[in-house]
């Protein structure tokens, strides 16, 4: 039996004025899994996001849960259950942190989701450090418990899809440890993520299935474990053999 697809990208393009960036992407995402793409910095990764959310223009062909989002607008996609963590997190830095993440929970609230507060505790047990700092200003946190409060802030819409935009950018690698440990955690739980990253190596581990794009085009794709082991991926983004230790 196939596996259900959440999202079908066709023939994308997308750009900043007349500068294209991307040139005609194709992508799936199957209902449960774990898509990244990876690339060099411009490749055109955050394009890819922004165009799927409706914050930049796009053309091609995009089906969300068998739906067209030809004429969706930003609101319309996050009442449809897209989430985005942009790179920069954006969040409320004068506010407390439970204070972002119950802002996080409008869709559920407008779609009068019942008990949608409770999804509260189940942010917390992800991240228990946002717990220990829900009175805590945002702008206070350390750079990894921002990127948490983003990604819970994110989960608290219940999305249908998670985008996160360059989740390890920026953080030491214990913390980046903690972030890709939630990642498969939620995989685990079922959210379907579409994940954007630099660091392929851990992409790739918690990845059910991989893009490499160069440039604006997609030039492979395949499972995240046969990339890993692509001596074309090994040479340009891991640097060297992964060990069979």
């Amino acid at each position: 039996m196939a596996t259900e697809l959440l999202l079908q990208v066709s023939d994308l393009r997308a750009g900043y004025g007349r500068a294209e960036v991307l040139t005609g992407l194709n992508l799936q995402l199957p209902k449960g899994q774990v898509v990244t793409v990876i690339g060099p910095n411009g490749a055109g990764k955050s394009t890819l996001l922004n165009a799927l959310m409706g914050v930049l223009p796009s053309r091609g062909r995009v089906l969300f849960d068998g739906q067209d989002l030809a004429d969706a607008s930003l609101e319309d996609r996050v009442m449809m259950g897209l989430a985005l963590v942009p790179e920069k997190r954006e969040l409320f830095t004068t506010m407390p942190v439970e204070d972002n993440l119950v802002l996080g929970g409008y869709r559920a609230m407008r779609l009068r989701v019942p008990n949608w507060r409770g999804e509260l505790e189940r942010v917390y047990s992800l991240f228990p450090r946002l717990k220990e700092r829900r009175t805590q200003l945002a702008g206070t946190l350390s750079g990894g418990e921002r990127q948490m409060l983003a990604v819970g802030r994110a989960l608290m819409s219940g999305p249908k899809l998670l985008m996160l935009d360059e989740p390890s950018l920026g953080l030491a690698p214990l913390v980046v440890r903690d972030i890709f440990s939630i990642i498969s955690r939620l995989r685990q739980d079922g959210v379907s993520i579409l994940l954007v990253e630099q660091n392929a190596r851990a992409a790739l581990q918690v990845a059910d299935h991989g893009y490499v794009l160069e440039t604006g085009e997609i030039r492979l794709e395949g499972p995240a474990a046969q990339l890993a082991d692509d001596p074309r991926v090994i040479d340009t983004y891991l640097g060297a053999k992964k060990s069979t230790a």
